[in-house]
């Protein structure tokens, strides 16, 4: 294969909302490019950029996929992005290693929730976007009145930078071409085919929407320099050299949005698309140099005369590092797939430098050495080996020893690190039992794997509950998650609720005296203490407090004393939950100087914190979650409204986007199932989030509930 400068490369994601048909788009530009034999489909499995089982069987991107295409003598490399939103994570991490998106509008439904939000995270890095509406050939998006009125909605949304750069043709005979809107020339396609189109005349009826686009293009590129504007209004035009190259800069500095129109899945204007891409998106190395921290050497000399000696040390600084082959060595890892068979694949940004088959590296981020070993270029999961990559190119490397998505790589003389992108924390956690033995014992590396290729897996034991659990985006992403672990993995589980890591506390003062005896021949058992126990503020913990005077229990029994109180409040009093925030004194005992022990001391504390308990009006505390909830204007009412049906507390509402943002205080008790319950309210529409935030009392109904439910450990009547 071909070994392409960073001037030759275009680095493009293809993001939008699910089903707007990214991946078929794909697929039918690597066929126009004669990528591939065949124009590939989703449903069965034969698009490049959609090859996991759990993907086809779902018909939805999940992961970022990617795949290359050379067209004209440029490579444009691709990442296919999911666009539903509990892996929208994955299209903001794709946006680190391009120059530029593609965001792919459907014809039919518009802009939605997905494409917006996606939008909003270009624009935070200050990606160049062009817009692709898709699915033109649907029977709803053929009208002359819908375009417009689509381009208007987006100009509302996103502004007056977007522009048309082409018109769609249809008629009777459906989509079948495109208006080149810099060039002035038609171009028809035979629906289907090879997606290559032939010049032809534009149609009448377009001939004035054409001339009205075209002089709307030309004022809006001249508006941003002063000689384009005089040449303008010198000639009432720009010539077509001129303004290609003034589109190239406008697109480039975010100063224009153009629009294209396609049809990916019968392949109408995939092949200006391209162009599109070759002519006027950023190259690799027109991107601004990147910000990453480095480590400098400080060499401090002194002494005196002829004896001078020098030490050293290093500091951090933060410096800009250009895409460029004259540069040393550095590279980013942006994702990680975990192949049951070719092992561990990280695909790699070359930042800078040359990186070559057979290199030594560092690993900047885990400090240990790596080799680059049968480099590659990937095409979907088909590895294409090459010899080299040069700044500004994507690649893959299969093997790396302990490489994970978000290191930096590259020339051990030259350290650099590039801050990864940051994934969100998980909204939705499962327990997870193994079905069998077996099973336990391939659960946890299996689960390993899955948790490098995608970050935003969790698998982790609750310390309270001791239940093994797994974290994700949603239940669809853990279900997921799941059957990934059965068909790769061969490893079978089941999925439960998690149980809710209550807590017990007291509200009330409580003293009471804890004496064991147990005498049966030989040498006895004797404790003997006197507690008092008191309620502390919300995250307090356990406070013990030692109040004994002139030895009325010895001291080398006061720490049994502690232990056996700290031991009671971990098995808790009402249902078995831990009990915190409350302040224990030792205040008095009495002690046998044969038959005194730490045992003994240790069960008397029990007996005296069972005793307290009794007393101090014991409650229920419950994890109250802060929860963030994005969704579009119309469903605002219906959010706070379930809101409150889950005795949720809204804290505010603002805007956000093209939506709003609830921001709310619920019970993490009833946030077990939000998901389904968001998706089935916003209609898909919704996102949301939330972290842990306090512990507050459970109202007394529910408290009688969950005590009846409960089961106390067995065995601990009999130790007390």
């Amino acid at each position: 294969m071909r070994v392409y400068g960073g001037k030759e490369i275009r680095n493009v994601a293809v993001v939008g909302h699910a089903h707007c048909g990214k991946t078929s788009l794909i697929a039918a530009m690597l066929h126009t490019a004669k990528m591939t034999p065949e124009l590939g489909r989703v449903e069965d499995g034969s698009a490049v950029t959609a090859y996991d089982d759990e993907e086809v069987a779902r018909q939805t991107t999940m992961a970022n996929a990617v795949a290359f295409a050379e067209w004209n003598g440029v490579k444009v490399n691709l990442i296919d992005t999911p666009g539903f939103h509990m892996f929208v994570h994955e299209a903001r991490a794709a946006m680190m290693p391009v120059e530029s998106a593609l965001v792919v509008v459907n014809a039919c439904t518009g802009v939605e929730t997905m494409t917006d939000r996606v939008w909003r995270y270009a624009m935070e890095v200050a990606l160049p976007r062009a817009i692709v509406v898709n699915q033109v050939d649907h029977p709803k998006a053929d009208s002359r009145l819908g375009r417009k009125q689509m381009i208007e909605t987006m100009q509302a949304k996103w502004g007056r930078q977007v522009v048309p750069l082409e018109l769609p043709i249809v008629d009777e005979k459906g989509f079948h071409g495109v208006v080149d809107l810099v060039t002035m020339k038609s171009y028809l396609y035979e629906p289907g085919g090879s997606g290559r189109g032939e010049p032809g005349a534009i149609p009448h009826a377009l001939e004035a929407d054409a001339r009205l686009a075209h002089e709307q293009l030309v004022e809006l590129v001249a508006e941003g320099k002063d000689e384009l504007m005089e040449e303008f209004f010198r000639e009432g035009t720009i010539p077509e050299e001129h303004l290609i190259s003034a589109l190239h800069e406008a697109i480039r500095e975010d100063r224009i949005f153009p629009v294209l129109y396609t049809s990916g899945l019968r392949n109408v204007g995939t092949d200006h698309l391209l162009d599109y891409l070759k002519i006027y998106a950023p190259t690799a190395v027109e991107r601004e140099p990147i910000a990453a921290r480095a480590m400098s050497s400080i060499v401090v000399a002194h002494g005196n005369g002829e004896g001078k000696a020098a030490n050293g040390y290093t500091q951090e600084e933060m410096v800009m590092r250009p895409i460029d082959d004259k540069e040393p060595l550095a590279l980013y890892v942006y994702k990680t797939m975990s192949d049951p068979f070719a092992g561990r694949i990280s695909f790699f940004k070359v930042v800078s430098g040359i990186a070559r088959n057979d290199t030594a590296v560092q690993n900047f981020t885990r400090h240990e050495m790596e080799r680059l070993m049968h480099l590659s270029v990937m095409q979907g999961r088909k590895p294409m080996e090459i010899q080299e990559l040069h700044a500004g190119d994507l690649g893959a490397v299969p093997k790396l020893r302990s490489t994970l998505s978000g290191d930096t790589l590259g020339d051990k003389a030259h350290e650099i690190f590039l801050e990864p992108v940051s994934t969100p924390e998980p909204v939705m956690t499962y327990a997870i039992e193994p079905k069998s033995r077996a099973d336990e014992d391939k659960l946890a590396p299996a689960l390993h794997r899955l948790m490098e290729e995608d970050l935003m897996v969790r698998f982790y034991r609750d310390p309270y509950t001791g239940e093994f659990l797994v974290a994700g985006s949603g239940q669809t992403h853990i279900e997921a998650t799941v059957s990934k672990l059965k068909k790769r993995y061969h490893t079978e589980v089941t999925l439960k609720a998690p149980k809710v890591p209550y807590r017990e506390t007291i509200r009330g003062h409580a003293e009471a005296q804890g004496k064991h005896k147990k005498q049966t021949g030989g040498h006895g058992q004797f404790g003997d203490c006197r507690i008092r126990m008191e309620p502390l503020p919300r995250g307090s913990g356990i406070v013990f407090e030692n109040n004994i005077y002139g030895g009325a229990i010895p001291r080398q029994f006061v720490p049994a004393v502690e232990k056996g109180i700290h031991e009671s409040a971990a098995r808790g009093f009402l249902a078995g939950y831990p009990v915190v925030d409350f302040k224990a004194t030792v205040i008095d005992g009495s002690y046998h100087e044969v038959d005194s022990s730490e045992m003994s001391f240790k069960l008397a504390a029990r007996l005296a914190f069972r005793k307290c308990m009794e007393q101090a009006k014991p409650t229920l505390l419950e994890p109250v979650m802060r929860v963030e909830i994005e969704a579009p204007d119309e469903f605002a009412g219906a959010l706070m409204a379930d809101l409150n049906g889950r005795r949720g507390r809204v804290q505010g509402m603002e805007s956000a986007g093209s939506g709003s943002l609830v921001r709310a205080e619920v019970p993490m008790a009833e946030m077990l199932n939000y998901g389904a319950a968001l998706t089935s309210i916003t209609q898909g529409r919704g996102s949301f989030r939330m972290d842990m935030d306090h512990y507050d009392a459970v109202p007394q109904q529910l408290t009688e509930k969950i005590v009846a439910t409960a089961r106390r450990p067995a065995g601990e009547e009999a130790e007390d």
